[in-house]
């Protein structure tokens, strides 16, 4: 195993960079040199990372490790003390986070977030409201790639199981058109079956419509089993970014930082 367990990352299929690096050029979502603090706690420390069009990049780690507040960056609710985030070259760093959706970026955060006390259609309508009309097509199109809430649109979503929940709030981000896809832990919580059906759904939408997805996931087994490329963070920092594959072989790294 060739990258060192501490404070410098390395990118075993381009080279090695200091954590503290830039990030590799051409992607369609760049992340430079990401500092982002909560008061005197330094949650990133110089982030890097690239996620290339049309694939799965999985940001792994275990609690703690600045997962959930990178993508809480990257979508612009939470400021960096330092750093940029570019989306398709174009600086997003201070963009205003309700302009996210516009630019081509949909962020589905941890927790099921949906509003309890109205039904799955209207759920996924006041989702829509960011994007402007949306057309009948559209939601027939997730409700399609959804037949469960399908089945349930007329249902109050508190009514919703966990994995409809979650099947809902990704549809939701759906409707937006998202070029590239922002998840954060879409499996806590949920059966295995349910998480095969979500992961493979998103490795279908990859493969067959080009969408792009950054995901956040503490279960690194069934991340890397749909990703193309893993991150690997650990206390803020980059500690290896390489193929799904190779993580997934790399028995060293596994124990070291994904659990298993």
């Amino acid at each position: 195993m060739t990258e060192a367990h501490g404070a410098t990352a390395v990118s075993r299929s381009g080279g090695s960079a200091a954590s503290g690096g830039t990030a590799t050029t051409g992607g369609l979502l760049q992340v430079e040199d990401l500092t982002s603090s909560y008061g005197p706690v330094r949650a990133l420390d110089g982030v890097s990372l690239t996620a290339e069009a049309g694939r799965i990049t999985a940001v792994l780690g275990a609690n703690g490790a600045g997962k959930t507040t990178l993508l809480r960056t990257i979508s612009g609710l939470v400021r960096p003390v330092s750093g940029r985030v570019l989306l398709e070259g174009h600086d997003i760093t201070k963009a205003p986070v309700e302009s996210m959706v516009a630019k081509g970026m949909a962020h589905v955060p941890e927790g099921r977030g949906v509003i309890a006390e109205l039904t799955v259609d209207e759920n996924l309508r006041v989702g829509s409201l960011f994007r402007g009309k949306v057309g009948k097509d559209e939601f027939d199109r997730v409700y399609d790639l959804f037949p469960r809430i399908a089945e349930r649109r007329n249902n109050a979503a508190h009514t919703l199981s966990g994995g409809e929940r979650q099947m809902l709030v990704i549809g939701r981000a759906l409707l937006a058109q998202p070029r590239i896809l922002l998840l954060d832990e879409p499996s806590l919580g949920l059966a295995p079956r349910i998480v095969a059906q979500i992961f493979g759904l998103l490795r279908q939408l990859v493969d067959s419509e080009g969408l792009s997805v950054l995901l956040v996931e503490q279960n690194a087994r069934s991340a890397l089993s749909v990703a193309d490329v893993g991150v690997v963070l650990n206390l803020g920092r980059v500690v290896v970014t390489d193929s799904a594959s190779t993580l997934m072989a790399d028995e060293d790294l596994r124990h070291a930082y994904l659990g298993f």
